[in-house]
């Protein structure tokens, strides 16, 4: 089945993006991607197929081609098609949305004219680094890119000794940055509490995927020690996932159904408010699997300090770069529910000490995480302008 790519006008230094991880499926790597689209001067994405596609790509302000396969795995027939399309559009640097498995792709991409390729990895590589097979290819990843980055200094240290010390020593540090226009202070929460039924009631929110790695477990098994001193608050669990049965069972055996909330999936757009409607945000996430399932970051952490949120987080792997602890939030033992717990009283019951922390966070994610700094670094490394 051959693409139907049009020939548009070449653009010196045009960027082709390659990648698994774009809307309108939602993820924390399709953010990732698609925001760091925003900060290209010329871009075409080559991505698979997903639902309800046509329509979200016809709002882009790039193009976007659509293999035919719901995921592109680096395949010669793959292959092929990604560098028509670089081909077609005159691209001379390449950006990998993922590193693995796609950037196996990069010495066919080389061979066809790529001047710079730039491959980005997030939580996944961290356990291709540590299996023997999977470790042999990214250590091919890492020699056909100019540059493999890292969203964390965990991630890296992980990373890093699988790779050939030429490509070790190109790693750069390549983090996500938040939306500060979308997520502020008082974006919504109050219309969250009120729908809800949630006003003047202390909330303590975590929004991500219902999976185990997350932690609302943990929260769950706390909450009694959080009722036994703030009996009114509500443990508010915003997301989807295949979690949710196990959770709503779990809160009823621990007595505390009646004190927490699950809102199912929320469309990606409609989350700012939910975290502005919580007093407290957290996620005691935690590395599951003997270490091959971490949490390579978490922006989710930093979006609720964008809106002015104390965080409570677990220390699962890169997730500590998200929080200054004592600053910001706190830092805490996934495994440990009563710590946990302990915390988030804390910060329940001394008003003063979680608006500074809010107030803190706020400042520092406007100042560190920003995509307009994740955008410069990028352009600075595929060498555009």
């Amino acid at each position: 089945m051959t693409l139907p790519i049009p020939t548009p006008p070449h653009h010196p230094g045009q960027v082709l993006v390659v990648t698994n991880d774009f809307p309108p499926r939602q993820g924390g790597i399709e953010t990732f991607v698609r925001s760091l689209c925003d900060e290209l001067p010329d871009v075409v994405v080559f991505t698979a197929r997903m639902p309800a596609a046509a329509e979200y790509d016809a709002a882009l302000p790039f193009p976007v081609v659509r293999d035919r396969t719901p995921m592109l795995l680096p395949t010669a027939r793959v292959t092929r098609s990604a560098v028509r399309v670089m081909r077609e559009y005159g691209a001379e640097q390449v950006v990998f949305g993922a590193a693995a498995p796609l950037g196996l792709m990069g010495p066919a991409l080389r061979e066809a004219g790529a001047r710079r390729i730039v491959a980005l990895t997030h939580g996944h590589e961290t356990w291709w680094a540590g299996t023997p097979g999977t470790r042999q290819a990214l250590r091919r990843i890492g020699d056909a890119a100019d540059t493999l980055t890292s969203v964390s200094g965990w991630c890296e240290k992980q990373i890093a000794p699988a790779l050939s010390p030429g490509a070790a020593a190109r790693m750069r540090r390549l983090t996500p940055g938040v939306d500060t226009s979308r997520f502020f202070p008082d974006c919504g929460g109050e219309q969250v509490r009120k729908g809800l039924g949630l006003e003047g009631v202390p909330v303590v929110a975590c929004v991500s995927r219902l999976v185990a790695r997350k932690g609302q477990d943990t929260l769950i098994q706390g909450w009694p020690r959080v009722l036994a001193v703030v009996p009114e608050a509500v443990l508010l669990i915003v997301g989807g996932g295949p979690d949710r049965a196990r959770l709503e069972e779990l809160a009823r055996r621990t007595g505390v159904a009646h004190a927490v909330r699950f809102t199912g999936a929320v469309p990606w757009a409609d989350i700012p408010p939910y975290v502005d409607a919580a007093d407290v945000f957290a996620m005691p996430c935690r590395t599951r699997r003997f270490g091959l399932e971490p949490e390579a970051l978490g922006i989710v952490t930093l979006e609720a300090s964008a809106v002015g949120k104390p965080v409570v987080v677990g220390d699962s792997g890169g997730a500590p770069d998200t929080v200054k602890h004592g600053e910001t939030g706190y830092l805490v033992d996934p495994y440990n529910p009563v710590a946990t717990a302990l915390r988030i009283t804390e910060l329940l019951t001394d008003p003063a000490r979680a608006r500074a922390m809010g107030e803190a966070g706020r400042a520092w994610v406007r100042t560190q995480w920003t995509w307009a700094r994740s955008g410069r670094l990028l352009r600075e490394l595929l060498d555009v302008h």
